[in-house]
């Protein structure tokens, strides 16, 4: 697929989904964006924790900063979020509510602190029912809440670029070395 028809949107607060955007679009090319919101999550990772989980408890959508000119020339969209409270966040739910991916191949990846994607990667096809959602993409990253940040980096991205590789070679996005 011609690099212009891709699109990388991820989600990061602590560069750890962040880091394996940029190793996918190290493989397939494409524009690489940042969900931001209008109004940020707070520094402090207790208000943050509790600010989500009210938002998921509401079905609250938070307004994103970002804005994605001409959705249509894409066909093809990865889209890239931490777990949180099990959960896909909620301003990587705005976006899939808010940019119709109807028709697109849609591939989902996540980082998490090592208790998986919860119900992420299903609310992915759940709220994407007329894309083809692809097989995500999932890596153990940082526990913020145990105060380690950044982990994909030095060995562990090593680590992490050989399993993203892996992985869309799997998924037929690029091909494997013969």
């Amino acid at each position: 697929m011609p690099p212009e028809k891709i699109l990388i949107v991820y989600l990061s607060r602590t560069n750890n989904t962040k880091a394996i955007a940029e190793i996918i679009q190290r493989y397939v090319g494409g524009r690489l964006v940042a969900l931001e919101l209008v109004k940020p999550y707070p520094e402090n990772y207790q208000q943050t924790v509790q600010q989500v989980v009210n938002e998921i408890k509401t079905g609250y959508l938070p307004p994103l900063k970002t804005k994605v000119d001409s959705i249509e020339k894409y066909d093809m969209v990865f889209i890239g979020f931490p777990t949180w409270d099990m959960q896909m966040p909620p301003p990587v739910k705005t976006f899939l509510v808010q940019y119709k991916l109807s028709g697109k191949t849609v591939i989902p990846f996540n980082t998490n602190a090592g208790y998986g994607v919860g119900s992420g990667f299903q609310m992915v096809k759940e709220l994407c029912p007329d894309s083809k959602v692809l097989e995500g993409f999932e890596i153990k990253g940082g526990v913020e809440r145990d105060g380690v940040y950044f982990i994909i980096k030095d060995e562990k991205a090593k680590e992490a670029e050989t399993k993203v590789k892996k992985w869309l070679q799997k998924i037929k996005i690029i091909k494997e070395a013969s």
